[in-house]
């Protein structure tokens, strides 16, 4: 591996027992982010949670000096498929219509700490 090829940590913001993200080369990997507020509670109800969700997202990339408009890949984890077009309402917020990153999403029957949904991405950051 060369040096573009280093592998960096960023370290959870929580306890818990994974990285925020990890950056290998100019791609930074961030672990699905909940609706979890910076108190450690989760933000009350769907469309709450979609948002926080969202805006953690936002601040992991920021403190990597990047933004949203980095994020070439999403997957969407939510506990209800039913609630899709909810989430896509929020989650639209984030992005211009010409600039939507490749996605998959998927329904699960339970999300860490009782969320409502999950969400991680692959964002481009070249080093400067």
């Amino acid at each position: 591996m060369d040096s573009s090829q280093t592998v960096e940590f960023i370290p959870p913001a929580f306890d818990t027992p994974f990285s925020t993200g990890v950056r290998v080369g100019d791609v930074l990997y961030l672990s699905g982010q909940i609706g979890m507020l910076p108190d450690g509670t989760l933000a009350d109800g769907f469309e709450a949670q979609a948002r926080q969700t969202m805006e953690n997202i936002v601040a992991s990339l920021i403190a990597y000096g990047s933004g949203v408009e980095a994020i070439f890949k999403c997957t969407v984890m939510l506990d209800d498929m039913s609630r899709w077009q909810e989430f896509n309402k929020v989650y639209l917020e984030y992005f211009p219509a010409s600039r939507l990153p490749a996605r998959s999403a998927f329904g699960t029957d339970g999300l860490a700490l009782g969320a409502h949904m999950e969400v991680e991405c692959m964002a481009y950051t070249p080093r400067v």
